[in-house]
């Protein structure tokens, strides 16, 4: 709600079928309203000229288009941009575009800071805030898109689509937030809206296996799980979360996730990091744990950051590494670092949070599903590939 109008940008189909319930227009109204926020990208409602004059005034009365404000805008040397973008109540999340040829790869935020605690991200020092709405997720894509792709009042092109995948990497742990991710995905799969097909949309989680189910159910859209080691006692030290949903648990959750999709793998995220899980033995025992599970591994380079606690593997380590999980039958692909010349790679991004006393507090069911048992921190994000 912004000044007790509610915010258009927010409302999937289903919510905008409901809002024009209560004007008593048709349903196709909605579909019009959805097609003008997310395909051509307006934000004002004049510029909706097939909805009259009188409904577009009734609309303004209840209703705003509100974006989040950009307050800073940084172009890489490779062509990587990052917004820094203003939050209410005056937190900043980062997103990042990811141009590589005809794809564009949008990276996006689904909290301010996160409640989990890697160890190996930037981000982890800064903290937990609060969920983003449906509206403050979804208005990273169309801020975005207006700015990639300005509208020109003519139908926009599906085939020079400048965002052509999003992905949940950015700031926060996505299952933690679920209803509002789910209401944005839904949007972006919407033909009326970003039309994205579900391939095309990745979620990754550092393993939150009481929601895969729900996700699935959802949107069943591709899943990434922030992996980074190939046994408990390693990864209870990476990933905090695994005390609570260990190794074993997270796997079957996935093998669940993908049983109806002949086609469809799991990717799993591994960072590279240096003498930590990085040897020869360390890849042995992640192709012999991942066995049976429909995979495709993404190594990750470590990007430090100042008084990081690890250094990043070198070159013939991770080809080394790629090698032996190639060999064992995985496909395996070493991840390209894009944006670190304005700290947008993975790993490196760092909003900015409101003072701890004056934080919102998270809801009690996100809290009892993210807090490991015997951890009390509550200042990190998810890891290096879902903080891009």
């Amino acid at each position: 709600m912004v000044n007790n109008r509610i915010n258009l940008l927010g409302l999937n189909m289903a919510g905008l079928e409901k809002f024009v319930d209560e004007l008593g227009e048709k349903r196709f109204r909605a579909g019009q309203l959805l097609q003008w926020l997310h395909q051509y990208g307006v934000d004002d409602l004049d510029s909706m000229t097939n909805i009259s004059k009188k409904l577009r005034t009734t609309i303004g009365e209840r209703a705003v288009i509100q974006g989040p404000e950009i307050v800073s805008d940084h172009i890489a040397s490779d062509g990587t941009r990052k917004w820094v973008l203003r939050m209410a109540g005056g937190s900043d999340i980062e997103t990042v575009y990811i141009p590589d040829g005809k794809r564009g790869t949008l990276c996006i935020s689904s909290q301010v800071g996160c409640q989990l605690n890697c160890t190996f991200c930037s981000t982890a020092r800064q903290g937990f805030n609060r969920n983003l709405s449906a509206a403050e997720i979804i208005g990273q894509v169309w801020i975005a898109k207006r700015l990639l792709q300005p509208y020109t009042g003519k139908p926009p092109s599906t085939q020079s689509r400048a965002i052509t995948n999003v992905v949940f990497m950015g700031m926060g742990e996505p299952l933690l937030n679920l209803d509002p991710v789910t209401d944005a995905i839904e949007i972006m799969l919407d033909d009326h809206g970003y039309g994205l097909s579900r391939r095309r949309v990745t979620v990754s989680t550092s393993g939150v296996v009481p929601m895969f189910a729900t996700l699935r159910q959802r949107v069943p859209v591709s899943l990434a799980v922030s992996l980074h080691a190939p046994n408990d006692e390693l990864r209870c030290q990476l990933v905090p979360l695994n005390k609570k949903y260990p190794i074993a648990m997270l796997l079957e959750a996935c093998k669940q996730y993908v049983a109806d999709e002949a086609r469809q793998k799991i990717t799993f995220e591994y960072a590279m990091l240096k003498g930590v899980n990085d040897q020869p033995a360390h890849a042995r025992e992640l192709a012999k744990v991942l066995r049976g599970v429909p995979s495709k591994i993404n190594l990750i380079p470590f990007n430090p950051f100042p008084d990081a606690p690890y250094e990043r593997s070198d070159d013939q380590t991770i080809d080394q590494f790629q090698q032996i999980m190639i060999k064992a039958g995985y496909i395996t692909t070493i991840r390209r670092t894009r944006g670190d010349d304005i700290d947008a790679a993975c790993g490196q991004l760092v909003g900015k949070v409101l003072p701890r006393q004056r934080r919102q507090r998270p809801g009690s069911a996100s809290r009892s599903i993210a807090q490991p048992p015997g951890n009390k921190s509550n200042s990190a994000w998810d890891s290096p590939a879902d903080a891009r």
